[in-house]
């Protein structure tokens, strides 16, 4: 029954926001469920399990479903950047 309370908390929204300031070494207080970008770029992104990921192109005001660590601040070029969890 534990698998199915962990999986029915990743199936819930959202219910939290912060802004995110780009950084190359400090993490989120909170992994994020979701990316909201608000200007278009590049997004620099360290995954829950600590891949780095570059994320070209992203659009803005969409909301991505990724979770991550941390945005570091070198190559990412995305504004308006916001973690839901």
């Amino acid at each position: 029954m534990a698998g199915d309370s962990q999986l029915l908390q990743q199936m819930v929204p959202a219910s939290r926001a912060f802004a995110i300031t780009p950084s190359d070494s400090v993490n989120f207080a909170n992994v994020t469920r979701a990316l909201y970008v608000g200007g278009a770029g590049n997004v620099v992104g360290v995954m829950q399990d600590g891949t780095v990921v570059t994320f070209s192109g992203m659009t803005a005001g969409t909301v991505y479903a990724l979770r991550l660590k941390r945005i570091n601040a070198t190559l990412t070029t995305a504004t308006g950047l916001v973690g839901l969890y």
